[in-house]
């Protein structure tokens, strides 16, 4: 394969929902903690989040809503690597330090030719004129060896890699809540199909693995079938 493996790790409500709401002031990491009888077993998604891929992809708008750009301590340095989708930009300088402290590199993928350009040394950028994800999955892999990628996008992007076959696997823990709203970001959003010619679009799965974790809260893994 020309690309990396890809598996979709995210924290997700029992209908589906990765944030607690429409607006970016709601936030399910943040929120869930403060909901008892949900926040007792919330530490085992973390916990299981440390044991995935030392390359992690995420987008800039996810990063600036979970309060990066604010952080002023010291992070406490890890050997993970992130890719980061940032166009805009979300990120400030002060959010590129603190991630360039945390991490073993950071790759900003932006289609913005006057994204700023910092000087750290384990800060890098891609830039696209027109971004295909495909090709970016490509070059991860040629320029910087990555050879396993986790995606935490939000359901936007997320949509975009189902639509173009990109997922390997999906690996989702599910927390014992529903929140509703049809607004409210979904596992993977992005266009809906409106044919049937377009069911070749949507991706079959293979369950893995399923495990009843503490606290209510369940763990499945899917391997995409690609045929």
């Amino acid at each position: 394969m020309n690309r990396p493996i890809t598996t979709l790790f995210m924290l997700m409500s029992v209908d589906g929902k990765i944030s607690t709401g429409k607006t970016d002031i709601l936030d399910i990491d943040r929120d869930l903690p403060k909901i008892k009888d949900v926040c007792e077993g919330l530490r085992q998604y973390y916990d299981i989040e440390q044991m995935t891929d030392l390359w992690s992809l995420n987008s800039g708008r996810v990063m600036a809503k979970i309060g990066i750009n604010d952080k002023t301590h010291l992070a406490e340095k890890t050997p993970v690597s992130f890719v980061l989708i940032d166009n805009k930009p979300h990120l400030n300088e002060n959010g590129v330090r603190y991630l360039c402290g945390k991490l073993r590199k950071l790759v900003v993928v932006t289609t913005n030719k006057n994204y700023p350009q910092y000087d750290f040394a384990n800060f890098e950028t891609l830039h696209y004129d027109r971004l295909n994800l495909a090709n970016m999955l490509c070059d991860l892999k040629s320029k910087y060896g990555v050879d396993k990628l986790t995606i935490q996008t939000g359901g936007t992007l997320n949509g975009i890699f189902l639509r173009e076959g990109l997922f390997d696997y999906i690996h989702i823990i599910i927390a014992p809540i529903a929140i509703g709203g049809k607004d409210t970001s979904t596992l993977i959003d992005g266009e809906s199909i409106t044919s049937l010619d377009e069911l070749s679009k949507l991706a079959p799965l293979c369950l893995m693995e399923c495990k009843k974790l503490e606290h209510s809260y369940l763990e499945l893994i899917y391997k995409v079938v690609t045929t």
